[in-house]
Formats: C-alpha cells, structure tokens, sequence
C-alpha cells in the first residue's frame, strides 16, 4: 500500500481520485496491499468469486463486487471490460479500458497468446503487455525444472519472443503505445527486452515498466476509431487483414 502511495504521489496524482480497483489473480504480487488501500481509501474492489475466494488476506466485505467474466463494469466514464485468461490462478482474468473511443489493455500474466487475447489487444491504442522471460536465461538459471516448465507452460508466462510475436501478428495500426511489463527479475532485463523489441517497434512507441520506480504518465491522443483486425478460424494462420465496422 504504501509504495503505491509513494509513487502516485511521485507521480503527481491523488489516491483520493481513485474510484475502484480491479483485480486479475489472487497472486501475492497482484493482492497485496490491496485490503489495506482498499480499506483506507473505502475504494470498492472488483474480481471474480475463484479469485476472491483465493485471496491471502481478506477485504471488508462491503467493498467486495464479484464479477464473472466476461463483463463490463462501468466506472465514471470508463468501462472496464474483463475476460478470462490461461494463468496458474483459480480465476484469472485479463481487462481492457475504454471511454468507448480508446481503448487501452492490460494483459499479463498470460500463459499463452489464446483468440480472446489476440481479440482483445488487436482493438487496442495502448498496452500494457507482459514480456515476463528470456528463454535463454530461463533455461540456463538456477530455477529447478518443474518451476521452468511451469514458467514456459500453457498457464505460465509470456515470453519475449512470445510477447514479440503477439505484437508483430496482431498490434492494430492505431496502436502508438506499448509498455512492456512483468519482467522476471531473475530471468529477464530490460536490456533483453530492448533488444527484442527495439528493431520491430515501427510507429508505436516502446517503452519498458521498471519493477523498481513509477512509469512516468503516457497521454493516449486519438483521433480516430481503432481498426479491428479480422481473425481466422486458426489464430497461428490468421492475418492481418483489416476491416472496419
């Protein structure tokens, strides 16, 4: 709780704004803290009922909104669309933000690149992606097997490449803004992920979230409506052919 006030406040940005949280997974590096600031700010937390009853620590039980996904809760002027995604958690899921006219995703955590998630990202202006792993340093550290196969599996992690491949295949021509996010701090860098991503990044401008200090804030400007990408039956021989509706 408190580094999330420290770095909004570094940020510039008032923790009193907050209307509501959302919550992916019950996983400690995803909840906690999330009771305390919950509490204190009596912000109302929504998730699903596998991740509430998953959670570590508890939330005041009237600030809890249990949703199934897929759904849209809207908050202000936003809506907050969710759907489920492949992860090693009771009841994981994945959101997109929109005022109805941007449309910005956060999607980590992933297994793998599933239709949903294709679906999803190819109608996004701005991402929050994970590119969680370096396959190399992955298969050459000191985690034991089964944690690696666990890490690579279909309800693991992306990889670079992985997340290099969603980006390539399916990123919509009105995407000017991907931040890359959830790198291992033991099987990745952001040197790596630079590397990867450096020579592909075309007119969308990438940027690599630090697990150690705030990313600075990003002002999405668009002006027209995103073009949906037209997926094949078969996502691996699906391309990209455009159409708008």
């Amino acid at each position: 709780m408190q580094e999330t006030e420290k770095r909004m406040k570094k940020l510039g940005l008032e923790m009193e704004k907050v209307k509501a949280i959302f919550v992916s997974h019950e996983h400690s590096d995803h909840i906690t803290g999330i009771p305390a600031l919950s509490k204190k700010y009596q912000l109302p937390v929504y998730l699903t009922g596998g991740t509430h009853r998953g959670l570590p620590l508890p939330i005041t039980p009237e600030l809890v909104n249990i949703i199934d996904a897929p759904v849209t809760v809207r908050i202000g002027g936003l809506d907050i669309i969710s759907f489920k995604k492949h992860h090693d958690a009771a009841d994981p899921i994945s959101f997109v933000v929109s005022d109805s006219r941007t449309h910005v995703g956060v999607f980590t955590d992933i297994g793998h690149n599933c239709k949903e998630m294709i679906r999803h990202f190819s109608q996004c202006h701005a991402a929050i992606l994970e590119s969680n792993y370096c396959e190399t340093m992955l298969e050459n550290g000191s985690y034991p097997r089964h944690l690696k196969e666990r890490i690579r599996g279909k309800k693991g992690h992306l990889s670079n490449d992985q997340a290099l491949e969603l980006f390539l295949k399916y990123k919509n021509p009105s995407l000017s803004h991907l931040i890359l996010g959830h790198l291992s701090q033991n099987n990745n860098s952001m040197e790596k992920v630079r590397q990867v991503f450096a020579p592909h990044a075309g007119n969308t401008e990438i940027i690599i979230a630090s697990r150690y200090k705030e990313t600075d804030i990003i002002t999405i400007e668009n002006s027209s409506p995103v073009q949906k990408i037209r997926l094949s039956p078969n996502p691996k021989k699906a391309t990209n052919q455009l159409s708008l509706f």
